[in-house]
C-alpha cells in the first residue's frame, strides 16, 4: 500500500505522551507492586449502593437520564454542588473529569507562547495540556518560608513581563499536591490570591484531593479567599469513582461562560446518567458517609507506607509524610537518575513515576520519584517497598553513593 503522509497541525508536535500511561500499557498493574498511577483503592468504591442508585435514578428521572443533557450540567447536580460549596448554582460548571476542567480552561485563556506559573514539581496531566496549546510553562520550586515563597511568585511573573510575555494563570494543587503531597498555608494561599489581584491573573485551584485529609483541619479555598479571580477544579474521581468520569469548576461566571461555549464543541454535555447517580449519591448524604471509610483505609495505607520507608530505605533518602492525598515524594542522592532506575526496579515487578516527568520542561528532579499508596493493597506493600530499597541501594552503589 502507497504511504501516505497526513499532514497534521502544529499543535500535535507540542503534545506528549504519559510516562505514567505508559506504564499502564506495558504491564498489569495487579500483577506487581504498583506504587505508580493514582488510582484510587477499588475498595472504596460503593458497588452494592451504586446498583441501587441506579433504580432510584431510574425511577426518579426515567428517559431523562438517557437524553442530552445541558452543556453546564444537569440542575440538580449543579444545585448540589452549589450547597456543598455555599455558592449560587451559577458559578458551577460540571465537566467531563476535572482533566478537562484544567484542559478547557487552558483552551480558552492561552494563546501559544503565553505563559502560565506553576508550581514545581506539578500534575504531568496540567503539563500535557498546557503543552498541546503551546503555552510557555513556568515552574516555581517550594520555598519554605512565606516571603521567599510570595517572592518567588512574583519575580517569575515579573520576569516573564520584562521578556515581553504575557502572564495569564497560576496554576496550583494547594491541598496534598500531585506529586509532592505537599499542603500550602493560609498565608501562601493569600499570597497568590494577591498575586492574582495585583497582575490581574487568574488562578487556576486544582482540588481532586482537598476531602481526602487524615489529619490537621482543613483550610480555606483559594477561590474563597477571591473568587472572581479563581477557578475552583473539582473531581468525583477519587471520592466516587473514577470510571464515571465527573468533576466540576466553581468561579467567575463570565470565566465559566467561555467555558460554556467552547465545551459545547467539545461534549455537547456531560454523561447525563452519571450526573443523576452523583446527585443522588452526594445528596443523600452516602458520598460524606462513604468518604469516612476511605479516609479510614488511606490513612492507615499512609502510616504504613511511611513506617516502612522508615525502616527500609537508606539514609540518605528523604521524604515527607503528607497529611492527606494519595502522595509520597522520595528525594534520592543528586546523582541519582530514576528515569535510568526505572527498568531495573520494573524487571523486579516494582513500578513507580519518575519525578522529573513532573517537572516543566523535564530537566529537573532526576533524582526523585512519586509513590501511590491508595491503589496497592496493604498485604504486598511492605515486600514492594523492600524490592524498591534494594533497587536504590545499587544503584547508589553503582553510582558511587
Amino acid at each position: 500500500m502507497e504511504n501516505r503522509h497526513f499532514a497534521f497541525s502544529d499543535d500535535v508536535g507540542s503534545f506528549f505522551r504519559s510516562p505514567v500511561r505508559d506504564i499502564f500499557k506495558k504491564v498489569d498493574l495487579n500483577a506487581i507492586y504498583s506504587f505508580a498511577g493514582g488510582y484510587p483503592s477499588a475498595e472504596t468504591f460503593p458497588l452494592s449502593q451504586i446498583r441501587t442508585l441506579v433504580d432510584v435514578v431510574m425511577e426518579k428521572y426515567g428517559s431523562r437520564a438517557f437524553q442530552y443533557g445541558a452543556t453546564q450540567g444537569v440542575n440538580e447536580l449543579q444545585e448540589a454542588i452549589a450547597r456543598r460549596y455555599g455558592v449560587d448554582a451559577g458559578r458551577v460548571q460540571i465537566t467531563t473529569s476535572s482533566q478537562q476542567g484544567i484542559d478547557v480552561l487552558t483552551r480558552v485563556m492561552i494563546n501559544p507562547h503565553d505563559v502560565i506559573i506553576t508550581s514545581a514539581p506539578t500534575y504531568l496531566g496540567a503539563l500535557q495540556s498546557f503543552a498541546s496549546y503551546r503555552a510557555d510553562v513556568v515552574g516555581v520550586p517550594r520555598q519554605r518560608s512565606l516571603k521567599a515563597f510570595a517572592d518567588s511568585y512574583d519575580e517569575a511573573i515579573t520576569a516573564c513581563r520584562q521578556a515581553g510575555k504575557q502572564v495569564k494563570m497560576i496554576y496550583i494543587i494547594p491541598d496534598f499536591q500531585n506529586p509532592s503531597g505537599e499542603t500550602l498555608t493560609l498565608d501562601e494561599r493569600q499570597a497568590l490570591a494577591d498575586l492574582a489581584e495585583k497582575y490581574n491573573l487568574l488562578i487556576v485551584e486544582d482540588s481532586p484531593y482537598r476531602s481526602l485529609r487524615y489529619e490537621g483541619e482543613p483550610l480555606p479555598t483559594i477561590y474563597s479567599l477571591m473568587p472572581e479571580r479563581v477557578i475552583h477544579l473539582g473531581s468525583f474521581s477519587k471520592i466516587f469513582a473514577p470510571g464515571f468520569r465527573l468533576g466540576w469548576m466553581i468561579g467567575n461566571e463570565d470565566v465559566l461562560e467561555k467555558v460554556y461555549v467552547c465545551k459545547q464543541s467539545l461534549d455537547l454535555c456531560p454523561p447525563v446518567m452519571d450526573q443523576y447517580i452523583a446527585t443522588e449519591y452526594l445528596e443523600s448524604g452516602a458520598l460524606d458517609q462513604n468518604l469516612k471509610e476511605t479516609i479510614k483505609l488511606y490513612r492507615h495505607k499512609r502510616d504504613l507506607l511511611d513506617s516502612l520507608l522508615h525502616e527500609y530505605m537508606p539514609e540518605n533518602v528523604r521524604w515527607e509524610k503528607p497529611q492527606g492525598g494519595l502522595f509520597v515524594f522520595l528525594t534520592l542522592p543528586q546523582q541519582t537518575d530514576t528515569v535510568k532506575m526505572y527498568d531495573m526496579a520494573l524487571s523486579r515487578e516494582v513500578a513507580y513515576v519518575a519525578g522529573s516527568f513532573f517537572y516543566p520542561g523535564g530537566n529537573m528532579g532526576r533524582n526523585t520519584m512519586r509513590l501511590n499508596f491508595s491503589f496497592i493493597d496493604a498485604s504486598r506493600m511492605e515486600k514492594g517497598i523492600q524490592i524498591l530499597a534494594d533497587v536504590i541501594r545499587q544503584s547508589c552503589s553503582e553510582n558511587g553513593l
